[in-house]
C-alpha cells in the first residue's frame, strides 16, 4: 500500500511496505452507540483509542485522510524527558511543583509508548538513546547551565559530558539518558493494528464536519455519514472550528533532511544545538542503509520561505558532515503553546464530555502518548495529578472573541468574484507549471496554481477557516493558511486542520 501525506515530498519513514488490516465502512458504525468517538488517527488518537479499548469501551476513530497521513508521517521520532520549552522556564512560569510534574509527565510517555512496543510486540526500530545538547557560544553556555540545574531539580537524569557525537566545536554540552527514538509509522500502524484486532473500527477517508449534542450523547456529522457516541475526542493536531485555542497555538514547518555520509559519522545518540532556531540529528538504519536525519530551518507556517529553509538546512549539515547523497527531504507541522505546555483535557467551550490535546511543539509522540494516557484517565474518572497543570481551561476568553469571529466570518467572500475571465488572467501572470500564487485581479485576490500539465485553477485564497489569505509553499506545493496553520492541496481540497471545507473553487471562463 502506498503511505501518502500532508505534502508533496516524500518522509524516510513512507519508504515502508503496509500490510493493511481489515478494511472499515460507514456501515460498519452507523447503527451504534460508541462510548467514545476519537477524530483523528495519528499517535495521540491512536493511544487513546487502545487504552479505553483495554479499559471495556468500544471505541470508533475517525480519520480525514489514511492513517499516518498528518504529522505523524513526517516527525522525526525523538522522545525525550529533556523538552523544547526548557525546565527553569517551566519552573518559572508554573513553579517547581510544575517542572516536577512535566518531568513526571514525560517519563509516563515514555513508559507508556515503551509498554505498547512490548506488549504488542511491534517491531519499530524502538531504541533508547542518549540525548546530547550542547552550546557554542557564552550565551548559550549560560542557558546550558540553567537547564542542567532546573532539569535536575525537577527530577530529570542529566549529567555533564566532555563529548558531543557529531563534528562540532563546541563549548559546553550535557546528556540525558534514557531517551528514545522509532520508526513512527511502524509503530503507528502497530498500534492501529492491535486496535482492530480487538474489535475497534477505523474510518479512513471520513471528515468530521461537525457536532451536536443532546440527551447526553453527541451526533457528529461526517463526509460518510452520521455517528453516534457518549463522549468525543479531538486527536487532530489541532481543533477543527474557530475557538479560543487558535489563538494559543502558533503553527510552525520545521524541515528535515535522510543523508547518507562518506564516512562513518553517523551519531548514535539524539543531539540538538541551542541555535534558534535550533538543529536536531540522529541516525536512523532503514533496510540495512544508515541515515542521518538532520532537522530545524523552523519557521511559523506561511511566514518564511520554504524552499529557503531547505537551502539553509542543507548548507548547514554539509558544512559539518561529508555527505555523500541526500536522499530525503520533507518538511512537518506543529503548534507552538502560548505559555510553554501542551493543552489537554475537557475542550473549553464545547459541549460536554468532549476532549482536546494540542499544543505540544516539537515533543509531539511524547506529549501525544502523554495526552492518550491522560485524557483516558479522565473519561474512566481516573485520578491523575496532571489533570489541572495541562487543562486547557487555564486559558482565559480573550475580549472581542466573539466579534473577531464573526466579522472573519463576513469578510469571508469579499475578495473574489465568483467568475473570473481566464483570458486576463493569463494576461496578468504567466505561471511556471507546478507552481501556485496569489494575484491580484481587479482589486480581488485569486489564488491561481498551473498544474504540471499546464492547466490553471482558480480559487479564493480565503482560509475556510477564519478567513485569513492562504499563501502558496512552493517546497511542499499546498496553500499555506499564515494564521492558524489550515492547509490545501494545490487544487484546494483539506490537507490538515483547522479548516474543515475546501478552499472555493473560482470558474474560469472565456472573456
Amino acid at each position: 500500500m502506498d503511505i501518502t501525506r500532508d505534502g508533496s515530498l516524500p518522509s524516510i519513514w513512507q519508504s515502508m511496505t503496509v500490510t493493511k488490516g481489515p478494511q472499515h465502512n460507514i456501515t460498519d458504525a452507523t447503527g451504534q452507540l460508541w462510548d467514545v468517538l476519537i477524530v483523528g488517527g495519528g499517535i495521540t488518537g491512536l493511544t487513546t483509542a487502545i487504552r479505553l479499548q483495554e479499559a471495556g469501551m468500544d471505541c470508533i476513530v475517525v480519520e480525514a485522510h489514511r492513517i499516518g497521513f498528518g504529522t505523524t508521517g513526517g516527525t522525526t521520532a525523538h522522545i525525550n524527558t529533556m523538552l523544547d520549552t526548557p525546565y527553569h522556564t517551566i519552573e518559572n512560569d508554573f513553579g517547581e511543583e510544575g517542572a516536577r510534574l512535566v518531568a513526571t509527565a514525560a517519563k509516563v510517555a515514555i513508559a507508556a509508548v515503551d509498554r505498547n512496543v512490548s506488549d504488542y510486540r511491534i517491531d519499530c526500530d524502538f531504541n533508547y538513546k542518549d540525548g546530547v545538547l550542547f552550546a557554542e557560544t557564552d550565551d548559550e553556555a549560560q542557558t546550558l547551565e540553567k537547564i542542567y540545574t532546573a532539569s535536575r531539580k525537577a527530577g530529570v537524569a542529566v549529567e555533564w559530558t566532555d563529548s558531543v557525537p557529531i563534528p562540532v566545536h563546541f563549548r559546553q554540552a550535557i546528556r540525558f539518558p534514557a531517551q528514545v527514538q522509532l520508526h513512527p509509522l511502524k509503530y503507528l500502524y502497530g498500534l492501529a493494528d492491535r486496535f482492530i484486532q480487538r474489535g475497534g473500527v477505523i474510518l479512513e477517508n471520513t471528515r468530521a464536519e461537525g457536532a451536536t449534542y443532546s440527551e447526553d450523547q453527541h451526533q457528529i456529522k461526517t463526509s460518510q455519514g452520521l455517528l453516534r457516541a457518549r463522549r468525543l475526542v479531538y486527536a487532530t493536531h489541532i481543533p477543527p472550528g474557530v475557538n479560543i485555542l487558535h489563538f494559543r497555538c502558533a503553527p510552525y514547518r520545521s524541515y528535515v533532511l535522510a543523508a547518507q555520509l562518506e564516512d562513518d559519522s553517523y551519531p548514535n545518540d539524539l543531539v540538538y544545538d541551542m541555535q534558534d532556531p535550533y538543529h536536531y540529528f540522529r541516525t536512523h538504519v532503514i533496510d540495512g542503509t544508515p541515515y542521518l536525519i538532520a532537522g530545524g530551518a523552523d519557521h511559523k507556517t506561511g511566514h518564511g520561505d520554504p524552499v529557503r529553509a531547505f537551502r539553509e538546512l542543507r548548507a548547514y549539515v554539509y558544512k559539518h558532515f561529508r555527505v555523500s547523497s541526500i536522499d530525503y527531504q520533507w518538511s512537518a507541522q506543529y503548534f507552538e503553546p502560548a505559555d510553554g505546555l501542551p493543552y489537554i483535557g475537557k475542550f473549553p467551550g464545547s459541549d460536554d464530555d468532549t476532549y482536546v490535546a494540542t499544543g505540544f511543539g516539537g515533543n509531539g509522540i511524547l506529549f501525544g502518548s502523554f495526552s492518550g494516557v491522560l485524557v483516558a484517565d479522565m473519561i474512566l474518572g481516573e485520578d491523575n495529578p496532571f489533570q489541572a497543570l495541562f487543562s486547557p481551561s487555564r486559558v482565559k476568553p480573550v475580549a472581542g472573541f466573539a466579534s473577531f469571529v464573526k466579522e472573519n466570518a463576513d469578510v469571508a467572500y469579499r475578495f473574489v468574484a465568483d467568475r473570473v475571465s481566464v483570458d486576463k488572467l493569463n494576461t496578468l501572470t504567466e505561471l511556471p507549471p507546478g507552481t501556485g500564487a496569489v494575484v491580484n485581479y481587479e482589486n480581488q485576490q485569486v489564488a491561481l496554481y498551473k498544474s504540471p500539465e499546464g492547466a490553471t485553477v482558480a480559487l479564493s485564497p480565503v482560509c475556510k477557516h477564519a478567513g485569513c489569505i492562504v499563501v502558496w509553499n512552493d517546497a511542499e506545493k499546498s496553500w499555506d493558511c499564515p494564521c492558524h496553520g489550515g492547509r490545501y492541496d494545490p487544487y484546494g481540497k483539506v490537507l490538515s486542520g483547522p479548516p474543515r471545507s475546501d478552499l472555493q473553487e473560482v470558474r474560469l471562463v472565456q472573456a
